[in-house]
């Protein structure tokens, strides 16, 4: 037996931290990674995290207040000193590596890019979020997708075929761009996180009063709004026999006939997922 979540959360890990910091955390292997052991920290279902989100939902200002009093996590001590060593030895040995952290030194050195002060804590919390984001989401996707595959030999059969149709074709040299023209590939994920968002409220402030004309309702500026996206994902209207799984959902005559908004695992607009 293999606990396919832990395998897929020990992959995602060690792609992440190489696309992200341009490290090996061989979090595959047996040997404890801090890597690892962070995302298990901050996914994990405890009741200090719980209460944690909780506090940040209902008091956002009293959070950030504390965030400047109280002293710093290891999380934050951790990813802070990973990610200012890792720029100084870049720059000590001039290397370049096409990855997050040289985006970030770029940044650095090209200030004017960006209209605002590019303080220490601001490049910590991009390579964080960017670490957070695609390790959780991507890890989450294949666990599940793996187990509706377990569940659905027919469409494990499609996608195998399809896989070595791909390699024969590419000569085993897998890019990203031989990959996203995978359609059986590209339904699997997106009907898996139709069925299994990886956030299932998305939570937004209006910025001004907007009405809809024909629901005669008014949304005042500054009210919270949520939006439920695993009903959506799962309205019988939007999606018929919602529990089934179905990659002919993907295809690309039935995403044409649906609404852009009935599908939301990343959420939308210019705050959507990093995960993405």
């Amino acid at each position: 037996c293999i606990e396919v979540r832990e395998v897929a959360a020990r992959f995602t890990t060690d792609v992440i931290a190489s696309c992200t910091f341009g490290v090996e955390t061989n979090a595959m292997s047996k040997a404890q990674s801090r890597f690892r052991e962070i995302g298990k920290e901050f996914f994990g279902p405890g009741l200090k995290q719980v209460l944690k989100h909780r506090f940040r939902e209902g008091f956002p200002r009293f959070y950030t207040l504390l965030g400047y009093v109280l002293p710093k996590d290891d999380t934050t001590i951790f990813f802070t000193n990973a990610v200012m060593d890792m720029i100084e030895h870049r720059r000590k040995n001039n290397i370049v590596r096409p990855d997050f952290i040289n985006t970030l030194m770029d940044l650095q050195d090209h200030p004017e890019k960006m209209n605002i002060e590019l303080t220490t804590s601001f490049l910590v919390a991009q390579a964080f979020v960017f670490f957070m984001a695609g390790f959780e989401t991507s890890s989450s996707a294949i666990a599940t997708a793996l187990y509706e595959l377990a569940q659905h030999q027919d469409v494990q059969d499609k996608l195998r075929n399809e896989i070595r149709e791909y390699y024969e074709l590419t000569n085993g040299e897998w890019q990203y761009e031989n990959i996203k023209k995978m359609a059986i590939l590209d339904a699997v994920f997106k009907e898996t996180l139709r069925k299994y968002p990886p956030v299932t409220v998305i939570m937004r402030k209006c910025t001004e009063d907007y009405t809809f004309e024909n629901l005669k309702l008014t949304v005042p500026k500054d009210t919270r709004i949520f939006i439920p996206v695993y009903a959506i994902h799962r309205d019988p209207d939007i999606y018929p026999n919602p529990e089934v799984f179905d990659i002919d959902r993907f295809k690309e005559s039935a995403v044409a006939a649906k609404h852009p908004m009935h599908y939301l695992p990343f959420g939308d607009g210019p705050r959507n997922c990093i995960g993405a």
